[in-house]
């Protein structure tokens, strides 16, 4: 049967001295009182008074009982100051993280073409942009332990997050992208070239139990039309990827492509997205509605996923300042006691 609670235990086990030799110091003042040779006979300065001056039994009880009471005090005193210079603190285990090593950078299409209401969430017809920031925002939460930045890509190419293990602020960052702020065309290969220049890929390393290299840089691009702005060809940027060392996933999003179009215009091309997919490395995805894209994060995921618990990092509290005020109110009570004395 235990003697103490099962949370007086773990609290106990969670005790720690951060300089435990300090202890140590505690019976000094004893071994200095003992070892220490006798003041000399006479040499203390006493002067002998009258009897009549003597004060009565009463009045000695008093005086002595004020002597005790000191005597704790300074004991006390000096027993708070000694567990304060020990550092007493509570040791805690951090909560465990999931790791992988991975760095991803996000390629969003922002061009026009993302603005259709062709794609349906929670039973309402959304755009195209909806259903992405919904899946986008839901995966890269997922990924905590990895390090994580966006680009988003139109005209232009912009960095709107960094790469950071903050997984919350990039999926934000995600959340507010809007249609225009970087124009309404599609620049594919500048978007992939971006999210390269952002990635450094000197670390990319072997997987455990794998003989083949695998690089912990990856890039998942998504596009709903096909390359018609910008300085670089996708295929060129996405052989660019394969002697860097980086896998590229590309997303090919709406209902039509440019096999199919019938005439319609700003669909997606899906044979350029799949050959930058296959010359990286990676894998090519087609999404036509919502619940395509789903499974296409989900299996994302999976295929990036190799990720396990970090070693848990210990929480310290430190504990000193309470015996270190225990000892200034006990330097306090001694120095109220003099003043009455």
């Amino acid at each position: 049967m235990a003697l103490l609670p099962a949370s007086a235990s773990a609290l106990l086990s969670a005790l720690d001295l951060a300089t435990p030799l300090a202890l140590l110091l505690l019976p000094l003042p004893w071994l200095a009182a003992r070892l220490l040779p006798a003041e000399a006979e006479g040499s203390s300065g006493a002067l002998r008074v009258p009897a009549s001056l003597v004060p009565d039994a009463g009045e000695a009880g008093a005086i002595a009982s004020r002597g005790r009471r000191r005597t704790w005090l300074i004991w006390t005193l000096w027993a708070a100051l000694v567990l304060a210079v020990a550092g007493p603190r509570l040791v805690l285990s951090g909560v465990a993280l999931p790791a992988s090593g991975r760095e991803i950078m996000l390629a969003m299409d922002l061009s026009g073409s993302m603005e259709r209401r062709d794609f349906a969430l929670d039973g309402e017809t959304v755009s195209r942009l909806q259903a992405v920031k919904r899946v986008g925002a839901d995966f890269i939460r997922r990924r905590a332990g990895d390090r994580i930045g966006l680009v988003i890509f139109a005209d232009q190419a912009y960095v709107a997050a960094s790469p950071t293990f903050d997984t919350a602020s990039v999926a934000r960052a995600l959340e507010e992208a809007g249609i225009g702020l970087v124009g309404r065309s599609t620049g594919i290969g500048d978007g992939l070239g971006l999210a390269l220049r952002r990635l450094d890929p000197r670390d990319a390393g072997t997987e455990a139990g794998q003989l083949a290299p695998v690089s912990a840089k990856v890039v998942v691009l998504l596009s709903d039309g096909a390359n018609n702005a910008g300085q670089t060809a996708p295929r060129d940027v996405a052989a660019l990827a394969r002697d860097l060392g980086i896998r590229v996933h590309t997303i090919a999003l709406g209902p039509r492509d440019l096999a199919n179009a019938d005439g319609e215009q700003d669909v997606v091309d899906t044979e350029t997205l799949r050959e930058m997919a296959e010359v990286s490395g990676g894998r090519a995805f087609r999404v036509k509605t919502t619940e395509d894209l789903v499974a296409v994060a989900d299996s994302i995921d999976a295929i990036e996923g190799g990720r396990a618990k970090a070693p848990p990092v210990p929480l310290r509290r430190d504990l000193w300042p309470w015996p270190a005020a225990l000892a200034l109110l006990c330097a306090a009570a001694l120095l109220a006691s003099r003043r009455r004395a």
